[in-house]
């Protein structure tokens, strides 16, 4: 891995689920190369394996065969501590389902990846993120007192407060209006240039699409480039 521009790639990437005699390809033979600074999206309709390679590609799920470079690195090499040492360090990742800590306020779950990777968060980039994400006046509510659409930006301010350099997000604005969408994707656009990270999202909705350099989409597992520049 030797082009420093990269900073994702895969290579036959792989997943096989049984389901009782059945094999199930949830991720057949996959390659996707990210350029650093880039916005990738993928789309297809659910069940498609879409989420799946998502895990797959931020280490949160071993692959049955394949491999998968990130800055270089081998992280199917690591170890369990090592992989998760370098998710909270390197990787942004907003689950479709959120997965708040209910015991914790809004604010919280918000730094948990920084107390996690023992990394301080500026204080003034949080309150920066709030004010963007409207939240500023929901910081110290538990996310039983907070909507869907409050509970996802809460999500996603969590995930991107580390800054970190790969940004994974599956489905990211399911759960906002077509207002809270635009002023979302305005947020990922600007963060992703002013910290030069690299944005890998999956969704159904092609406005949402349309802010990506590179579209994909994803069916029975496969993934077929749809529009934009391919990294040689």
């Amino acid at each position: 891995m030797e082009q420093t521009d990269i900073i994702l790639q895969c290579r036959q990437l792989t997943r096989i689920y049984r389901q009782g005699e059945c094999s199930i390809r949830a991720v057949d033979n996959c390659n996707l190369t990210l350029r650093r600074g880039s916005i990738t999206a993928i789309m297809g309709r659910s069940g498609s394996g879409k989420s799946t390679l998502l895990h797959l590609l931020a280490g949160m799920e071993p692959p049955t065969a394949g491999e998968i470079f990130i800055d270089g690195r081998d992280i199917l090499r690591m170890s369990e501590r090592e992989r998760s040492t370098f998710r909270c360090h390197a990787l942004g990742f907003v689950f479709q389902q959120f997965h708040l800590l209910p015991v914790l306020t809004a604010e919280e779950n918000i730094l948990m990846p920084a107390l996690i990777s023992e990394k301080p968060a500026s204080m003034t980039y949080l309150e920066e993120l709030c004010d963007q994400l409207h939240l500023s006046d929901r910081r110290k509510h538990f996310p039983a007192q907070l909507s869907g659409g409050q509970q996802q930006r809460v999500a996603i301010a969590r995930a991107i407060i580390n800054r970190p350099r790969i940004l994974f997000a599956d489905e990211p604005t399911g759960s906002l209006d077509r207002c809270s969408t635009e002023e979302l994707l305005t947020l990922l656009h600007s963060s992703i240039k002013r910290f030069e990270q690299t944005l890998l999202f999956v969704t159904h909705d092609p406005q949402v699409a349309d802010i990506a350099d590179t579209v994909y989409e994803m069916d029975d597992g496969i993934l077929r480039h749809i529009r934009g520049k391919i990294p040689a």
